[in-house]
């Protein structure tokens, strides 16, 4: 199965830029959430260099994010580097759970590969394992009691348009009709 960027970026658009005015964004060496301004009047998913990957997780964190949030540069939040201690890595992974967890079905959805990320290369022993376990466990719980809307509709496009041949207008039309979107 080929995952080309064009197509994800083509299913996401068509899905959430009438309504939300997001569209999503192919980036340089960093995501980045961007909210419309008085230069660009859209929001704008940036992920990182062009990695599919990449915009399966920063598709999460915007599925995610409420109607406040999405109103803030990368949602308010404050990114911590590489080279974390315990604490500041266990609030990373307290945060990264349920993005990893959607991820994960993203990447179900359209039969990509899924990987945890710990985002720490510092000097600290991470267990990775352990989170892997927090973010299939809150995938499982995701699955029992639902998505979001917009992953709802995000999951059914990407499921019609990898898995079952739907075109990518036929693939974004379902997206639109299996979950009703709020503004």
């Amino acid at each position: 199965m080929t995952h080309r960027l064009d197509d994800i970026i083509a299913l996401f658009d068509g899905l959430f830029m009438p309504d939300y005015r997001t569209r999503l964004v192919r980036g340089g060496d960093e995501p980045l959430y961007l909210p419309a301004d008085e230069r660009c009047d859209y929001h704008r998913v940036i992920f990182a260099r062009g990695f599919y990957a990449s915009a399966l997780h920063e598709i999460s964190h915007w599925c995610i994010a409420g109607a406040r949030r999405r109103r803030l540069e990368d949602y308010g939040y404050w990114y911590l580097p590489d080279g974390r201690d315990a604490d500041q890595q266990q609030a990373f992974e307290n945060a990264e759970v349920a993005p990893q967890a959607l991820e994960l079905l993203l990447a179900e959805a359209c039969g990509h590969p899924f990987n945890v990320s710990v985002d720490n290369l510092g000097e600290l022993e991470v267990d990775r394992d352990a989170f892997q376990r927090r973010v299939e466990a809150r995938a499982a719980r995701y699955r029992e009691e639902g998505l979001p809307s917009r992953a709802a509709a995000l999951v059914a496009a990407l499921r019609a348009y990898y898995h079952h041949g739907y075109s990518l207008e036929a693939a974004i039309d379902l997206g639109l009709t299996s979950a009703p979107l709020p503004v």
